[in-house]
């Protein structure tokens, strides 16, 4: 990374207006907000928007918009300009943070095999794909797999940092801190592996094969997450690092426990995520006997779970509840809301996901929006609410439509609140 002269005058003004948004008085109230959210405090509704996303010509922080040259200068612009998006035009209840991160160069390899992808001429866009999956036979295939290879570049980590160091020098702190994988789910890799339909036919047709299967699925992912503990590459992620499908990880539990200020921490002191959106067809039976019984270990190993994404986990709420580290769920569009929030009350946080349909289509329906907010905040009024609009790939080419379903959800929030 060689950066011109004028990109990182650029990028270190683009660094004081962080700061400076991060000192202000409308972003200390949004980080105290989220830990009352936390703790268990009655206090108010937070409201998220993600706008990353995006794939409009037209849309937020676009591409065109960027100024810097080098490749590597441009991507951190990027960052930069949405996290001040998200303070100075969207006002959501995204927090900004005083600092520069950057993650370890950690390397995931493979099961031993790759499926093969299809995907048509998107033109950039996004679209359609289907893949053949590498294990056909579930007996037979088996001893192809193995648990997959890692590794861990300290030089070129450490080269990063020194270069956001000299970049940023006296005006952002440059920290390592980032998340190695988004979900420890299982679904996602066994279904790589065999195919959605493998995954739900061998329920029935060789449930021991599966059992094996997803076993050892369970027993690399907690290989993985002990050699990243090991090599002291987890970091903290309890401020405004993302966790869970969309929350923000502000907790001051890990601290209260002895967690070390900065620097690498162990599991329990960590947010995880879990949820098995691919088995949206699947009975809770089923769900109970082939995928829970191999996520928990998994869960268990950290402090805190957010669980789930877009699957509706009222019929699976039975099931779920038994993870002894559970925090925040999610309330997908799909989900009966009411049960939800009876199940849910103050224990949990309600973690409520709107159609992003509703602002996305060629119509933009003020009213229907308000009557889609208002029913949450009516069935949910007693949880711990959190609405997080996620999902969002098209606004029309209306950028500003984001921007006014914040606007409506705070109006609906103080309507709420009398």
């Amino acid at each position: 990374m060689s950066f011109s002269d004028a990109d990182m005058t650029l990028l270190r003004s683009l660094g004081e207006r962080k700061c400076k948004a991060a000192e202000s008085s409308e972003n200390q109230e949004r980080r105290r907000a989220w830990y009352l959210h936390d703790e268990g405090t009655h206090g108010r509704p937070m409201i998220l928007a993600q706008v990353q996303g995006i794939r409009d010509e037209n849309r937020p922080v676009a591409d065109s918009e960027l100024l810097c040259e080098n490749p590597s200068a441009r991507s951190i612009e990027k960052k930069l300009r949405t996290e001040l998006y998200n303070f100075e035009v969207l006002e959501d209840d995204h927090v900004i943070e005083p600092w520069i991160n950057v993650g370890w160069d950690v390397c995931i390899g493979n099961y031993g095999v790759e499926a093969v992808v299809h995907s048509g001429d998107r033109d950039g866009k996004m679209g359609a794909r289907r893949w053949d999956p590498p294990i056909r036979d579930l007996d037979g295939d088996f001893d192809l797999l193995h648990y997959r290879e890692l590794s861990v570049d300290r030089v070129s980590t450490q080269t990063r940092k020194s270069i956001l160091e000299k970049v940023f020098e006296d005006v952002l702190p440059v920290r390592i801190r980032g998340s190695h994988y988004w979900t420890v789910g299982l679904t996602w890799p066994a279904i790589d592996l065999i195919g959605l339909e493998g995954l739900m036919l061998s329920m029935y047709d060789n449930p021991a094969g599966l059992h094996r299967l997803l076993g050892f699925l369970r027993d690399d992912h907690l290989n993985m997450i002990s050699w990243l503990e090991s090599e002291g590459l987890y970091t903290p992620n309890d401020e405004n690092d993302s966790i869970g499908s969309g929350s923000l990880g502000y907790t001051r539990d890990f601290k209260n426990d002895g967690m070390p200020e900065s620097g690498c921490v162990r599991t329990r002191h960590l947010w995880v995520l879990s949820e098995s959106q691919e088995t949206v067809g699947v009975g809770p039976e089923l769900f109970a006997e082939f995928i829970f019984p191999y996520q928990k270990p998994i869960i268990e190993r950290f402090g805190k779970c957010y669980y789930g994404c877009c699957e509706p986990l009222d019929s699976r709420w039975h099931v779920i509840r038994d993870i002894t580290n559970l925090e925040r769920v999610s309330v997908s569009p799909w989900a009966d809301e009411e049960f939800m929030a009876d199940a849910l009350g103050t224990e949990y946080v309600y973690s409520r996901k709107p159609l992003p349909s509703m602002i996305s289509t060629r119509v933009f329906d003020e009213d229907e929006i308000r009557a889609d907010l208002r029913r949450t905040l009516e069935v949910a009024i007693a949880c711990r609410i959190e609405i997080i609009m996620k999902d969002v790939h098209t606004l029309n080419n209306e950028p500003e439509r984001l921007t006014r379903w914040v606007e409506l959800a705070r109006e609906e929030v103080d309507r709420a609140n009398g």
